[in-house]
């Protein structure tokens, strides 16, 4: 027993040594930079401990990555990068240093610094900036899916990550009054691009409302959509066939217009041969006028004669009696 009690002794002595003996601190040279200026971390660790330092970008991926050894008495010291130009892959805004030891069970220490362009350095608050935009129908019918948009940034980056957990308290209002939970609901377009299929079964306004949740700091964004017994694409179906109606109408009407000219065109034709016509009539009237007087003029000398004559022999006639 006097054995089996010194050796639990023993392991509690070295558990307890084991524990007190774990230690990491990490500290940087300052909590806001500028272009050009040392990202200069420090602290102390165990003797001969390797480390890893690791700097994140807002959008949360690795942006610098190094592994470090601390001295014999601890403490370690390292520059992990001078900041660049500020550039799309690095960009204002938010990082953060981590520390992480390989030998104690990975402890791991974390500083948030700010990447700004303004040269002189102050204390100021260490803020990141995560955006939610939502894209969403302004319109749409009862029973007939439609895809929302949302979008998550942290410092002008997008945010990648599961959305089940990025956008794990998103719901949207129905036109009822109730709420509807979309947890889970989400898929991946993109880092920090998602999307939800969603199908409304009441008419009225739906309001979407997305959470989103980052490295402790929340989000919202929020859209409208408005829904119809028919949505917009119903509607535009019904222009388009009603479009096609008119454009029949219309080729009718040009149809008949065009027969109306032709039928014109025929009256016109008619109207030129009966002018002709009533030419030729009045032509031909004059001539028989002309000829008349002719006739006339032939007559009445035969006339004449002939009376003459007859009057002659009335006369003869008379003196034989």
């Amino acid at each position: 027993m006097k054995i089996l009690a010194a050796v639990l002794v023993a392991l509690v002595a070295v558990q307890a040594g084991a524990a007190s003996a774990q230690q990491l601190g990490a500290f940087t040279n300052s909590l806001v930079y500028s272009d050009g200026q040392p990202l200069f971390v420090y602290g102390t660790a165990t003797p001969g401990e390797n480390l890893v330092v690791r700097l994140f970008a807002p959008d949360g991926t690795i942006a610098k990555f190094d592994q470090i050894t601390a001295d014999d008495d601890g403490s370690f010291n390292h520059v992990l990068l001078t900041w660049p130009e500020s550039s799309t892959g690095f960009p204002y805004g938010t990082y953060t240093v981590e520390v992480i030891s390989a030998v104690q069970d990975g402890l791991s220490k974390s500083i948030d610094v700010k990447f700004t362009s303004s040269t002189e350095l102050v204390d100021i608050p260490i803020e990141r900036r995560v955006s939610t935009t939502v894209f969403a129908p302004e319109t749409s019918g009862i029973n007939t899916p439609m895809r929302i948009f949302v979008q998550t940034t942290s410092d002008g980056l997008l945010i990648g990550g599961d959305p089940s957990n990025l956008l794990d308290t998103t719901h949207v209002h129905l036109p009822s009054g109730n709420v509807e939970d979309l947890a889970g609901s989400f898929q991946t377009l993109h880092q920090g691009l998602y999307f939800v299929d969603y199908s409304p079964d009441q008419l009225g306004t739906y309001v979407f409302h997305v959470v989103t949740f980052h490295q402790g700091t929340v989000s919202h964004g929020s859209a409208a959509t408005n829904v119809l017994s028919q949505d917009i694409g119903g509607i535009s179906d019904q222009i388009v066939r009603l479009n096609t109606i008119l454009d029949e109408t219309l080729e009718e009407l040009d149809r008949l217009n065009s027969e109306v000219s032709e039928f014109g065109s025929v009256l016109e034709t008619a109207s030129e041969n009966i002018d002709d016509s009533v030419d030729s009539v009045s032509s031909s009237v004059a001539n028989i006028e002309e000829a008349s007087l002719q006739l006339n003029s032939l007559l009445f000398p035969v006339i004449a004669v002939i009376s003459i004559i007859v009057a002659l022999q009335i006369v003869i006639l008379a003196r034989r009696r």
